[in-house]
């Protein structure tokens, strides 16, 4: 139970309500047993010579007194402990989401979806069972059991213990089956992130399921999967199955006992009718707290195996995160500088880069070209701190990265990344993205002036004007409803509405035609005006009015300098040049 420790700092807020839930618990569980207890001396008056329809009549009144108070009781601590419950599970869903945004590219890379998505979904839900109602039936059981008890053993002492006799056994037997239980819950829990993976990634992938024609492996494959899953809650099933009769055959035994001793206590006169009456409702209220006894067991269980598996999550420190006392850059100029840097992924041993030196002054444009896997992607990744360096620094305005506060540093730099995300929303939010923590603020209707600008500098403006409801127009999941060049135009406008100081194009055009690519690059020269910008390209067509190009080859610059100087010494890039100019030419005869 120590995993629960962890939410006291969840729970403390609403301590005093909490308290007063479980006050009203006791309560009603009182008023619960003064019920029989009036019963009792109803049924008594009963024997009484010159008993009055009026006298049986208060009897009655208060009976339904009783239950009425206990129920309006009953009803206050459940809307208490139950919806504090729930408050506790929201703020608790609140942190873990929040932490899944704060943890770096490193832990994605090596955490499945689908158990990040059990996680916020199933172990909350459990640990809110373990916080809530598994608080407030173990306080109902112990008071139930304190009060019938007592009032049993004031009745009868000797019927007490000969009742209790086979229901002594059902401890035992629940907390046995609560291990049970508690295993295979384990299973179907684990069992049901693995699922989620699947169906994740087959929605999110569903083009390529269906362009290679593989629908029907798929569905074989899930159907695998989704009967596993059956079959573990099929076993967590038997076992509830069996659970419950064995409680009621215990219980069942303690009430012919009761009934068969209890009926010769009358006739030997050693109690009242009405006594009995109240001592076989005693006991049966008896067996609840201890069947529920099992299940707050089987219920903390759960949600100590559940919030385990959150507190992996919540205690794992981000690799790239804001130093205790940042560095304040204030107004970003832009300059860039990379100092003997090194990188390698965490648990690789291969230099993905090696001794990167350069620099770059605010306001210039620096290109990066090389093969697939040179590392260009991974060099453009550090300056806002996807990653940070093995070795070696990055400075932006001359102060390195990791002494920076992140958010500020991140503000100042907008990206476009090699593969384009767009969320389901309309355009003009997903373009006005960073503008306001997110926020598009409309007027009238119109979009905003920046993320119109924005839109006409990646020359989607057009597009989205031919939309039936313009930057309204709702994207479908990950923006399925446009283009691939149309996507990146998208992310590239959502770059660009937040004027960045630094602005970074990883292939951002790679799926625009040439003829685009051409009038997005002209529009681009005005905007590059007073910000650095880092490119990276395939096509040289994209990289040649750069003030430096730097051509990577297996994580090392091989050679840097401008489109002229490169082409004079007649290597690396020259060949890349004549490479896709021969390209072309081939293209073009093929069209021809």
């Amino acid at each position: 139970m120590r995993h629960l420790k962890t939410l006291l700092p969840y729970i403390r807020p609403y301590r005093r309500g909490l308290a007063a839930g479980l006050v009203l618990v006791a309560i009603a569980d009182a008023f619960m047993i003064a019920g029989p207890y009036v019963m009792k001396i109803a049924i008594d008056a009963l024997a009484e010579p010159g008993v009055t329809s009026t006298r049986i009549l208060g009897y009655a009144a208060l009976i339904v007194a009783v239950a009425v108070l206990g129920g309006a009781a009953r009803y206050g601590m459940r809307e208490l402990v139950n919806g504090i419950s729930r408050r506790i599970e929201c703020d608790l869903r609140d942190a873990f989401f929040a932490q899944l945004l704060e943890l770096d590219a490193a832990f994605y890379s090596r955490t499945r979806t689908g158990d990040l998505i059990s996680h916020a979904t199933n172990d909350t839900l459990a640990v809110r069972q373990a916080v809530g109602p598994a608080v407030m039936y173990l306080v109902n059981t112990a008071v139930t059991f304190a009060f019938a008890l007592s009032l049993m053993l004031w009745i009868s002492p000797r019927l007490t213990v000969l009742g209790l006799i086979p229901m002594a056994f059902l401890p035992p037997v629940v907390l046995g089956f609560a291990r049970v239980i508690h295993r295979r819950f384990e299973r179907i829990q684990e069992h049901f992130a693995t699922l989620s993976t699947m169906v994740q990634e087959n929605l999110t992938g569903v083009r390529i399921v269906r362009a290679y024609v593989q629908e029907e492996a798929q569905l074989r494959e899930f159907d695998a999967l989704n009967t596993g899953y059956l079959a573990r809650n099929m076993h967590l099933a038997r076992a509830s199955a069996m659970f419950h009769p064995i409680l009621m055959l215990l219980a069942g035994l303690g009430m012919v006992v009761v009934l068969w001793r209890g009926g010769l206590a009358i006739v030997d006169g050693e109690i009242t009718v009405g006594e009995f009456v109240a001592f076989g409702v005693y006991l049966a209220l008896l067996i609840w707290p201890m069947i529920a006894l099992g299940w707050v067991i089987s219920l903390y269980q759960r949600g100590a195996a559940s919030m385990a598996r959150i507190n992996r999550i919540m205690a794992m420190e981000p690799a790239v995160a804001s130093p205790p006392e940042p560095v304040r850059l204030g107004s970003v100029r832009g300059g860039v500088e990379f100092r003997d840097v090194w990188f390698r992924y965490p648990g690789s041993e291969r230099w993905v880069l090696k001794n990167i030196s350069f620099q770059a002054e605010p306001g210039q444009t620096v290109a990066v070209v090389g093969g697939t896997g040179s590392g260009k992607s991974t060099l453009v990744s550090l300056i806002p701190r996807i990653s940070d360096p093995t070795q070696g620094s990055v400075l932006v305005d001359e102060v390195p990265t990791v002494r920076e506060d992140l958010a500020e540093l991140r503000r100042a730099i907008g990206t476009v990344p090699q593969d384009p995300f767009l969320f389901s929303d309309t355009i003009g939010a997903n373009i006005g993205l960073g503008l306001t923590a997110g926020a598009v603020p409309w007027d009238d209707g119109r979009a905003p002036d920046a993320v119109v600008r924005a839109a006409k500098i990646a020359q989607l403006d057009a597009t989205i004007r031919a939309f039936p409801n313009g930057y309204r127009s709702l994207l479908g999941e990950r923006g399925i409803n446009l283009s691939g060049g149309q996507k990146q135009r998208a992310t590239l406008a959502r770059a660009l509405a937040r004027e960045p100081a630094i602005l970074i194009l990883d292939d951002a055009l790679s799926a625009v035609d040439t003829e685009t690519e051409r009038e997005i690059l002209a529009q681009l020269r005005d905007v590059r005006t007073g910000r650095t910008c880092f490119i990276i390209s395939h096509r040289v067509s994209a990289v040649m009015n750069a003030d430096l190009i730097l051509v990577l080859e297996d994580g090392e610059i091989v050679e840097r300098g401008t489109h002229a100087e490169l082409l004079a010494r007649g290597e690396t890039y020259a060949t890349l040049l004549r490479r896709q100019l021969l390209e072309q030419d081939l293209e073009a005869e093929v069209t021809n």
